[in-house]
């Protein structure tokens, strides 16, 4: 097995590790950063932008532009661009075939090999869709592994002392808090919680609701409808609250936001780290339910923890850092890189995965990891009562049966809806797949008996099987959600990515051959002109090559470019270097 990258598929940014020598190591992007916008753009002329790129033109093309997809994973949402409907997974892929070009051209090497984290409150629809990108990316996912968890297999590399840990996992969309046990190599998950519509987007939404009150109160003007200013607010917003971190007062200023009543509006506003504070007290207060939960599911006390890690951009806030000390009384540890210790923690897995364990420091121990599961799973049963099957924080993977029966006389069948949630109704937890088994002997209500087992693998994903115990004839069920993709959309999507990723490399092979021609033209022209007494014939033949080669140029179109349109300029530019002096 070749190498294997960890991957944090964030909703604001996206990183990518590998291990190099025993030590996680973060891959650079092309231009030399170290995280990945999570933003997909379809420009008019059909090109495909992802990450840095795509957020530089998503203010000039706000409607073809995609952030935060993670939000939507495992929901049906879908968007259409240009005839194509995209769905999260498809969105999602995109993301993931940025960050294995890159990895591969770090390495430089093929990469087949993945693990990706997932915040641990995801339900199994969420984990199975983010699994499902990875497969349309061309990866094979080794492992679905919880955010908070990533990041304290990090932290745990180097600090394998026994010890309870916190890790406080604010990230740009959602919000999970994990209780980890370390002690002799071993890293146990005891609880965990969290939010998955809580983040750094939320507080950026009060930050343009701010902006956009403030902007119509100064110039009556309502620019909550303009796509292209709500953008550029969008923007300020972000960069208001990262410099709120540090500073105390960030100015706002935005020249040519709109037009109201035919006049340029131009803001102009101060925002201070307390109004700031005030406006999103609300959404860091959220935090406290989880922590408290978490605390609660691992029967200890806040002042037993040894450490609270803080992960996720959003924990770099000053207000969220001073909730985190007032929960539990122990000020954070600033130990590991918010945005970079989850992907360092699932390159680690992805190690241990491939048979490259790595060796805790300080125990001379592999590092093992026991996770759990998020979130109770229930079925639902007579009166609309969620009946628990398996509890949340149940150790992973995990198996567990239990007997059902009929509710009606004589049913050939029965329906089995699943549930995902802590609430005893029904109604109040996640349907996440309806299963029926048919073929059931028919027998008074409450006399057959159904051995229904449901099996969580070491992702968080369930699978259910179903028994008849009177004829002892077992048959396997499917998950129908409908917001699953089917194994044929997989397979389409796949194809698609494959198809687009051998379009973008013809497009960057076209726009090299180009640049090159378009300089074998310019030293060609330059020695016409600095040559006049050359032979007349030899000038016209050189003429007429360069024409020749700029005409092939002038009328191809890059975005539509094929083979042979390549394989043409390709001989123009060819001849026109054969016939060339080679002193020119």
């Amino acid at each position: 097995m070749g190498k294997v990258i960890g991957i944090d598929l964030g909703t604001t940014n996206s990183c990518v590790a590998v291990i190099e020598n025993d030590e996680p190591v973060i891959v650079p992007t092309s231009s030399g950063a170290r995280t990945t916008p999570s933003i997909v753009a379809f420009t008019k002329n059909g090109e495909r932008l992802v990450g840095e790129a795509a957020k530089r033109q998503a203010v000039v093309n706000p409607d073809r532009t995609i952030a935060s997809i993670k939000r939507q994973m495992g929901t049906n949402w879908s968007t259409r661009i240009d005839g194509t409907v995209y769905k999260p997974q498809t969105i999602s892929a995109m993301i993931l075939m940025q960050l294995k070009k890159e990895a591969e051209d770090f390495l430089g090497q093929k990469v087949t090999d993945a693990v990706i984290t997932v915040p641990a409150y995801f339900n199994d629809a969420q984990r199975q869709a983010t699994k499902d990108a990875g497969k349309i990316a061309g990866l094979n996912v080794l492992r679905i592994i919880n955010e908070p968890t990533s990041a304290a297999l990090s932290y745990g590399l180097d600090h394998a002392e026994p010890q309870k840990v916190m890790v406080y996992d604010l990230g740009g969309g959602t919000f999970d808090v994990s209780i980890i046990e370390i002690g002799d190599g071993v890293l146990e998950v005891l609880a965990t919680s969290g939010d998955n519509h809580l983040g750094g987007d939320d507080f950026d939404d009060r930050l343009k609701n701010w902006i956009v009150s403030k902007v119509k109160e100064q110039t009556g003007a309502d620019v909550s409808r303009d796509y292209t200013a709500m953008q550029r607010i969008k923007e300020a917003a972000e960069q208001a609250k990262k410099e709120l971190s540090t500073a105390e007062t960030t100015q706002i200023i935005l020249p040519y936001l709109s037009q109201h009543r035919g006049e340029p509006i131009h803001a102009e506003l101060s925002l201070t780290r307390t109004e700031f504070t005030r406006l999103i007290s609300d959404l860091i207060d959220r935090t406290a339910g989880p922590v408290n939960n978490a605390l609660s599911d691992a029967g200890i006390r806040a002042s037993e923890l040894g450490k609270v890690l803080l992960v996720g951009g959003s924990t770099r806030i000053p207000a969220v850092q001073e909730k985190v000390r007032y929960l539990t009384g122990i000020t954070p540890s600033k130990s590991v890189n918010p945005d970079e210790c989850v992907a360092q923690g699932a390159a680690i897995l992805g190690s241990t995965l491939s048979g490259h364990a790595i060796v805790a420091a300080g125990t001379g121990q592999d590092l093992l990891l026991l996770d759990v599961t998020p979130m109770s799973l229930s079925i639902e049963t007579i009166g609309g009562v969620a009946t628990r099957v398996v509890n949340r924080n149940t150790t992973l993977p995990t198996r567990y049966s239990q007997i059902f029966s009929t509710a009606a006389p004589y049913q050939g069948s029965v329906e089995i809806r699943v549930l995902q949630g802590e609430r005893p109704m029904a109604r109040d937890n996640k349907l996440i797949g309806t299963f029926k088994l048919w073929g059931i002997r028919r027998a008074p209500a409450g006399v057959p008996q159904i051995e229904v087992t449901f099996d969580i693998d070491a992702n968080g994903i369930l699978t259910v099987s179903a028994r008849d115990l009177d004829t002892g004839k077992a048959q396997s069920i499917t998950i129908t959600a409908d917001d699953r993709m089917s194994d044929a959309e997989i397979e389409k999507a796949m194809r698609d990515a494959q198809e687009y990723a051998g379009y973008d490399d013809l497009r960057r092979e076209a726009i090299t051959l180009i640049n090159e021609s378009n300089t074998v033209l310019s030293r060609t022209e330059r020695y016409i002109k600095e040559n006049k007494g050359m032979d007349k014939g030899f000038k016209k033949q050189l003429k007429n090559s360069c024409s020749d080669l700029q005409r092939l140029i002038s009328r191809t179109r890059v975005d539509s470019i094929n083979r042979d349109e390549m394989e043409n300029i390709r001989r123009a530019k060819e001849e026109l270097e054969r016939i060339t002096p080679a002193e020119m």
